[in-house]
Formats: C-alpha cells, structure tokens, sequence
C-alpha cells in the first residue's frame, strides 16, 4: 500500500517537530543591533500551496543556501511538523518560476536571558515589521523562556502572523 498525501499530513513520517515562539517587536524598547552580521532571507509562498522556498544569503561571507520547506497545520503552532530539503542553484531557479507571494527579511542573532533568539527585520512593504523567534528543542524548555520585555506580545498562535499571512498581507505577487 502506498502513503498519500492525507497520510503522511494526519501523521508525518518524514518531517521532524519545529518547535517555535514568536513576539511582535516593540523597536523603541529593544537593545540595539547595530550593524550585527544577519542572513538576508528572501521567501518565496508558492500560491495554492504550504511550500516555502528561500534563498539565505550570509552577509559576513556571501555564501548562499537555497532550500524548499513544507509546514504541517498543526493544533499547537508551537510544535509544527516541519520537512526541509536543500536546493542546487538550478533546482531553486526552476521553482521560482512558479507563482509565489513574496518577502524579504535580514534576520540577526539577538542575545537575552541567557537565551539567542532570531530577529527579523522585514525590508520593502513589511518595513518596519520587526519579529523576533526562538526554537527550542522540547515542549517544557520553550515554555518555560519568558517573553522579553520589549516586546509588544507573543504571536506564535496568531496564523495572521505566520509568514505565508504575511506575504498574503503585502500583496506583493511575482510570477
């Protein structure tokens, strides 16, 4: 018998468990980031899908990562099924011909309470969206971080703030 497509999103065989909290960024109130080194994140949504292909770019050596990502609906958003491959060059230009919603964002390490978390700074319509994520490996551990200070409020529950609800949001399509 072969695994279909409802199969393997009721009980995914080959993803593993993001886990992730996420907070709405107040820039008056958060420490300063200067100039710090970040990867310059450009997501693509490809239209009438969950596939998210982006392309990182390290603004310290330029060295460039191309992957294609599938998030599973989950009940709790912050404990996702998650399936990532690695991309060539070619096979990233190949799918980015596909009609997507698109943003760009430079994310930065940001060091808190003995914690790192990432920064995203989004560039363009999502200017001056400032979100900030920290993954963790089990439930417990990622529930006991507590929320920095400035920040406005947590979001890891809001879809309206996932990033396919964001590119959505812009309205900004490419072909």
């Amino acid at each position: 018998m072969i695994r279909t497509a409802e199969d393997e999103a009721a009980n995914p065989k080959y993803a593993h468990v993001e886990r992730k909290r996420r907070w709405l960024v107040d820039r008056s109130r958060r420490p300063e980031i200067g100039d710090a080194p970040h990867a310059l994140i450009e997501d693509r949504y490809i239209n009438d899908s969950r596939l998210r292909l982006r392309r990182m770019t390290d603004s310290v050596s330029g060295a460039v990562t191309h992957k294609l990502t599938k998030k599973y609906d989950a009940a709790d958003a912050t404990a996702r099924a998650i399936v990532t491959t690695y991309l060539t060059q070619g096979e990233y230009d190949l799918l980015a011909k596909l009609p997507a919603l698109r943003i760009v964002k430079r994310r930065r390490p940001l060091d808190w309470d003995g914690n790192t978390f990432s920064l995203d700074v989004f560039e363009a319509a999502l200017a001056p969206l400032e979100l900030l994520e920290i993954e963790w490996p089990d439930d417990a551990g990622l529930k006991a971080i507590a929320s920095p200070p400035w920040t406005e409020r947590e979001i890891s529950h809001e879809k309206d703030w996932q990033g396919g609800a964001l590119a959505a949001r812009k309205q900004e399509k490419e072909k």
